[in-house]
C-alpha cells in the first residue's frame, strides 16, 4: 500500500505568482496577429516524439489522498501536494487556442492534466475539449466564464462566474466540477465561499509555471515532488507541454492525475 499523503493547504492570500502568470495579459493575449478563439490555422504537425519514460511508474485512478475540509462555508486553498513519491501535476487553463496537436501529444505523454476552462473560450467548440476528455482521460475544471478579476468583487458577481461555468461544464462535459481555479491566481474570502456553494471542494493555485518553452519555479530550480504546474491553451502550446515533459523527465518526477489526490 502506498503510504498516506497529505496537502499543503494555503488559506488566504495567494502566494507570488510565477514571473509571466500574474498579469492579464500573460494569460489572455497572444502574439500579435493572432485570434485568442479557434483553432491554431496553417501550422504543420510536429513530429511527435517517442512517449517520455518517468522516474516511477503510476496506476492511474488510483486514489491518494483528500481535498481539505471545508471550514466556516470556505473552500480550501491548495497549492501543493505534499507526497512522499516522484509525482507532479499538470493543469491546463483557459481554452483559448485550440491547436490540432494537443489530443495526440496529451495520449502519447501519458499524463492526464487537469483542464481549467472558461466558458468563452470553450463555447463552440466543446467538441474539441470533449475528444480530449474521453481520449485522453483529462478532468476538465472550473475556471469561472469570462475570467475575471475576482478578488474584491461582491460575492454575488463572483458567484455567478463561478457557478455559471459549472453549469456549463457541466452540460457540456457531462460532470460537474470539483475543482476551481481563480483567473490570475486571484482570490478573497467571497472566492472560497461562492465556490462551496457552487457545490466544489477546493481552489487550486500552482508552484509552476510553464511559458514560451520555460518552466518557471516560484521557489528552487527543478520540479519537485508535490509541484502543481501551469500553462495553457496557447499558440505555444506544442513547446510549452514538451518543455514540461522534459523538465518532469530530467529531474526525476512522473506527472499524475490532480484528481487521485484531490478525491
Amino acid at each position: 500500500m502506498r503510504k498516506a499523503v497529505g496537502l499543503a493547504v494555503a488559506v488566504g492570500a495567494a502566494a507570488a505568482m510565477v514571473a509571466g502568470c500574474s498579469s492579464p495579459q500573460a494569460v489572455q493575449t497572444p502574439p500579435a496577429g493572432q485570434s485568442t478563439v479557434g483553432s491554431v490555422q496553417g501550422r504543420p504537425e510536429p513530429d511527435a516524439p517517442p512517449p517520455p519514460q518517468f522516474a516511477q511508474p503510476y496506476q492511474f485512478g488510483t486514489p491518494q489522498g483528500h481535498v481539505p475540509p471545508t471550514v466556516d462555508g470556505k473552500a480550501p486553498v491548495v497549492r501543493k501536494i505534499q507526497t512522499d513519491k516522484p509525482y507532479v501535476f499538470i493543469t491546463m487553463d483557459d481554452g483559448a487556442i485550440k491547436d490540432p496537436s494537443a489530443l495526440q501529444l496529451i495520449k502519447d505523454s501519458g499524463a492526464k492534466p487537469t483542464l481549467f476552462l472558461n466558458e468563452k473560450y470553450f463555447k463552440g467548440h466543446e467538441a474539441y475539449f470533449k475528444a480530449i476528455q474521453d481520449q485522453a482521460g483529462v478532468e476538465i475544471d472550473d475556471h469561472t466564464m469570462t475570467h475575471p478579476n475576482l478578488r474584491g468583487k461582491p460575492y454575488e458577481a463572483q458567484k455567478k462566474e463561478i457557478c455559471g461555468d459549472a453549469d456549463a461544464i457541466a452540460a457540456a462535459f457531462g460532470k460537474r466540477p470539483l475543482l476551481f481555479r481563480p483567473p490570475f491566481g486571484n482570490y478573497d474570502a467571497n472566492t472560497q465561499k461562492a465556490v462551496t456553494d457552487c457545490g466544489m471542494k477546493a481552489i487550486v493555485l500552482w508552484t509552476a509555471a510553464v511559458n514560451d518553452g520555460v518552466v518557471q519555479f516560484q521557489s528552487g530550480d527543478k520540479l519537485k515532488p508535490g509541484d502543481i504546474v501551469l500553462m495553457h491553451f496557447r499558440t505555444t502550446f506544442v513547446e510549452d507541454f514538451r518543455a514540461f515533459l522534459a523538465r518532469a523527465k530530467q529531474d526525476g518526477v512522473t506527472p499524475v492525475p490532480l484528481s487521485d489526490f484531490l478525491q
